[in-house]
């Protein structure tokens, strides 16, 4: 009984060490989650063509309808293959995970010698002795790298839906901004053939002619940049959306949405993002992976090869023998200064980059926020103030000439400055939503870059000024 203990604890060692497993969910829980926290989406991998098929459906249900900033989110999150592509990682990391978890196949081998008339067999059952005694280790960092990938599968589908949300924004802009500009064309256009007509019969000069036509011609150019812009944004959009064929048709609203009652309050904002921000979160724990991993190479650093075997032979004529062997590596050559070394200075740079990003991430929140509240200031300052004001200078406009107290010059003008104020209007909510978007990937450390704010009414407004 006592000669059989060794292989019976190997392999009962050897059972034990098999035991990690799958989850069910693939490791989707902590995802879903978050992204549900955040910005009520959820991400679902596609491996199956029944789940294809799924997705498919959905997209085209909610394409039936004209899309709003929710539901290209939506489908962006369902749709997109970039963010599939990344939701396989959390495929990876779980299968070294569980790799983590399972001990390295015993070896057995088996050996027949002769020789003067005499047969010896002999077998030996090999195992990893230190593997068995790193395991608990080994797993500790594989499933913090499992965390981190869940951590990054999460903020790719945050960055996913902001990047949509602001693709959404520009596309609906430019899209009304072309309207506007066909306006502006039109009013233009009109005064063209009018001035043409009137100094044919020698009632205009030939340069004031001359004028009007080139500002038919500049708004001709720019509505072939507007369309043109409208074209790109859409395609960008449809992109994002992952859309291809007919479904790249859908529908886009007239108009952006309002902007909101109040602005949120600058209070508190950076210390959320440092606590919420999910690239922080990952850089946390894979520094505490890398102490771990420091650890264990510090622990192993003498002797990372050490393997029992269990001996069982016999020889004809001879007893039979029974015992065990330990292989032990030598740290003679090697005595692990340079694996220590590798894996301090991966801690150190780590610790470094942590710091990096957290300056950086404060940084960008105050920028950020800077940028949402210019650009709320300045959409709420055109919809409330200029707008409404150039609005009513075209209705007193619009009496004066029906009074015969100004010209048809002064109505034309009057008219092109109106529409270049609604489009500076347009371009003004557009940057808002942009820095809106901008303010919320920033809050998640999900990507947020810098939003450019968009200048003042468009040259038109002045050129008409002078007849």
């Amino acid at each position: 009984m006592r000669r059989a203990k060794l292989p019976t604890l190997l392999l009962s060692l050897g059972v034990l060490g098999g035991c990690a497993s799958f989850s069910p969910d693939g490791g989707l829980d902590k995802v879903t989650s978050i992204t549900q926290e955040r910005m009520a989406v959820t991400a679902q991998p596609i491996r199956t063509e029944q789940d294809s098929s799924h997705v498919a459906e959905e997209v085209k249900r909610l394409l039936a309808e004209s899309l709003t900033a929710e539901s290209a989110v939506k489908i962006a999150v369902l749709n997109n293959r970039g963010l599939q592509a990344d939701m396989a990682s959390l495929g990876i990391a779980e299968a070294d995970l569980v790799q983590a978890g399972r001990l390295r196949n015993p070896v057995f081998s088996f050996e027949r010698t002769s020789g003067g008339g005499d047969v010896d067999y002999g077998r030996k059952f090999l195992f990893d002795l230190l593997g068995l005694m790193t395991l608990s280790t080994r797993s500790d960092i594989e499933r913090r790298r499992f965390e981190v990938t869940q951590l990054r599968v999460a903020n790719a589908t945050l960055d996913l839906a902001q990047t949509t949300r602001q693709a959404f924004f520009d596309a609906v802009a430019a899209q009304e901004s072309a309207k506007y500009q066909e306006q502006v064309l039109s009013a233009t256009q009109a005064g063209s053939e009018l001035a043409r007509r009137m100094a044919d019969v020698g009632n205009f000069s030939r340069l004031r002619q001359q004028k009007e036509q080139l500002m038919y011609a500049e708004a001709t150019a720019e509505l072939a940049r507007a369309r043109q812009n409208a074209t790109s944004a859409r395609e960008r959009l449809t992109r994002v959306l992952g859309l291809s064929g007919q479904a790249r048709h859908f529908n886009l609203p007239d108009r952006l949405p309002d902007l909101p009652a109040e602005p949120l309050a600058e209070k508190d904002l950076v210390q959320q993002a440092m606590d919420s921000r999910l690239d922080l979160r990952m850089a946390k724990t894979e520094i505490t992976g890398l102490a771990k991993s420091l650890g264990l190479t510090r622990s192993t650093r003498f002797v990372n090869v050490l393997e029992a075997s269990y001996l069982n032979n016999n020889s004809k004529g001879s007893p039979h023998l029974r015992g065990y062997e330990i292989e032990v590596s030598l740290p003679i050559f090697d005595w692990g200064q340079a694996r220590t070394a590798k894996a301090e200075a991966l801690y150190t740079q780590a610790m470094h980059r942590v710091a990096e990003m957290a300056v950086n991430a404060e940084s960008e929140v105050r920028d950020a926020y800077g940028a949402y509240r210019t650009a709320h200031d300045l959409a709420r300052h055109y919809q409330d103030e200029i707008v409404p004001l150039a609005r009513r200078i075209s209705e007193e406009n619009l009496l004066r000439y029906n009074g015969m107290l100004i010209g048809v010059w002064d109505l034309l003008a009057d008219s092109r400055r109106q529409v270049a104020n609604v489009n500076a209007a347009i371009q003004a909510k557009r940057d808002f939503w942009l820095a809106e978007s901008n303010l919320q990937m920033a809050m998640t450390g999900s990507g947020a870059g810098s939003v450019s704010l968009s200048g003042g009414a468009a040259m038109t407004a002045d050129a008409g000024g002078g007849h």
